[in-house]
């Protein structure tokens, strides 16, 4: 039995054979192989290291990646179960790896051998677990066994996840496909944000209380703009994403999915933060009953891995007018108000970012210059800071860092 037939026996890793890469392995290891197929292998492992950042042994590298990000019916159950699965689905994947240890050990490329063996990409970005697996299975002494690598994947599995989860920090929705990882999710760290510290001890303590299992509250932070509502909950998943914490960002207009969405996220193994971004609604709109469904809990209960964090520049996240307190059309106007502003109620938390005083926004201005190496006398950087403030719309954290900004494009030392 050679190996490409054993290829065709995967029985839970089938999906393998449906990736073009591997299928053009499927066909380079029968006797009837085109003669410059394996230079198209290699050709598309180097292109996909160049993306995913892969190194070392190309194929054995690439095979990892598609058995670690693999979402199948073993997958899956691993992170339902968190590892407690089943005596017969065991079985089944030891079957499939004994049949992925032997193509992992086999060399697919002889002829382009120089090129594939030890490659180091332009960008190594992906490669940290990817290399750990690797160095898993060919640094054990005597070979690691299928049993062996089982227990290795189940534990990647209910840390890093399968399928579309795999490998990323946070993700969007995207109405056809499903979540869609964030290839560059913004880099920010809590320690960047200078000032609110009550604001942000809260914001972790609900955090690492969610990632424990601990209960914890959705959270809304509400306030001026350019504050640092939404660099606090991307900060998040940067501080703890290895502790098992995912970030999917939901615009307003796709609310209506959010039973959807939480539905796919209810058997991961994950921790994830639905996060809507400067969440406010217009009286004419009825999103928010959406939003309000999904806190108060419909028929099926919200996942315990799932919170929500909101953003918002308004307190109550819904218009109100006068006319509403007025309304001579509505005989329960009351009940329509009370409906309006007990949206944010329905967060058990509510945090308040402030628009900063003028001592609170040069604290800012100094913090973030001296992190950019700026040595502007105090005097000259406090004048130039109140001037660029004045003249713009509020003092922020975001106006604190576009003057830094500014300074930085004028410095030509």
């Amino acid at each position: 039995m050679n190996d490409s037939t054993k290829l065709s026996q995967l029985v839970l890793y089938r999906n393998l054979l449906a990736d073009p890469l591997v299928y053009k392995l499927h066909l380079l290891l029968t006797s009837n192989a085109e003669p410059d197929l394996e230079y198209e292998l290699a050709a598309g492992l180097i292109e996909a290291a160049e993306r995913l950042g892969l190194d070392g042994n190309l194929w054995q590298s690439y095979l990892i990646h598609c058995i670690a990000s693999d979402e199948n019916t073993f997958t899956l159950a691993v992170e339902k179960s968190h590892g407690q699965i089943g005596q017969s689905i065991r079985e089944a994947a030891i079957h499939d790896i004994a049949i992925l240890l032997t193509i992992l050990k086999a060399q697919p490329l002889p002829a382009c051998h120089n090129l594939v063996e030890n490659f180091s990409p332009t960008k190594p970005t992906g490669t940290a677990a990817i290399t750990m697996l690797r160095e898993f299975i060919f640094s054990s002494t005597p070979t690691v066994t299928p049993n062996e690598l089982i227990d290795k994947l189940i534990e990647y599995y209910i840390h890093y996840g399968s399928g579309p989860t795999a490998g990323f920090k946070a993700f969007r929705w995207n109405d056809k496909t499903g979540l869609v990882g964030i290839v560059h999710p913004d880099a920010i760290k809590l320690d960047d944000i200078i000032g609110y510290e009550s604001q942000k001890a809260t914001l972790v303590q609900n955090t690492e209380a969610f990632i424990a299992g601990r209960p914890a509250n959705n959270i809304l932070l509400a306030g001026a703009r350019g504050t640092g509502k939404s660099s606090s909950v991307k900060a998040l998943i940067n501080r703890y994403h290895t502790d098992g914490l995912r970030l999917v960002e939901v615009p307003k207009h796709q609310l209506s999915q959010l039973n959807i969405i939480i539905d796919r996220l209810r058997n991961r193994s994950q921790k994830f933060i639905i996060f809507l971004d400067d969440l406010s609604f217009e009286e004419a709109e009825s999103d928010y009953k959406y939003l309000k469904s999904i806190i108060d809990g419909g028929i099926e209960a919200r996942p315990a891995n799932v919170l929500l964090y909101a953003t918002s520049n308004r307190r109550h996240l819904i218009r109100e007018s006068w006319a509403d307190r007025a309304d001579v059309q509505d005989i329960h106007s009351a009940d329509t108000v009370q409906e309006k502003i007990s949206l944010a109620d329905r967060f058990g938390i509510t945090l308040t970012f402030s628009a900063p005083n003028q001592d609170e926004f040069l604290q800012i201005v100094e913090g973030i210059a001296k992190r950019n190496d700026i040595s502007l006398p105090a005097a000259e950087l406090k004048s130039a800071a109140i001037r660029w403030e004045m003249s713009r719309s509020g003092r922020s954290g975001r106006v604190a860092k576009q003057f830094v900004t500014h300074l930085l494009s004028n410095n030509k030392n």
